[in-house]
């Protein structure tokens, strides 16, 4: 099974975020893991191509998943048949909301 192209535009330590990079990392997918935070160049890459300025926003293969948690990715990739479902534990929540909402 070849391997999807991802690009996540992330906030360095959002929960919501954390669970996307679970994610990712459970099914040993590579991604360009870009900081929406530190970074307004990507920030502005990320309300360009999506439409919106809620993160996390996930690109695969070009397909903008928008303002996503780690279960939606999780449910997209797997209904895309880009991976076999997985019952791999993983070591952060998937679904937890930021600590402190960022601008």
């Amino acid at each position: 099974m070849n391997k999807p192209k991802v690009i996540a535009y992330l906030k360095p330590t959002c929960g919501w975020s954390q669970g996307v990079r679970a994610v990712l990392h459970k099914y040993d997918l590579p991604f360009e893991d870009r900081d929406v935070i530190n970074d307004p160049a990507q920030r502005q890459e990320m309300n360009e191509k999506s439409g919106q300025p809620l993160s996390p926003c996930v690109e695969v293969n070009g397909h903008m998943l928008a303002d996503v948690s780690g279960s939606e990715v999780e449910a997209y990739l797997v209904e895309q048949r880009l991976v076999e479902p997985s019952d791999r534990p993983l070591d952060v929540p998937i679904d937890e909301p930021c600590a402190n909402a960022m601008p």
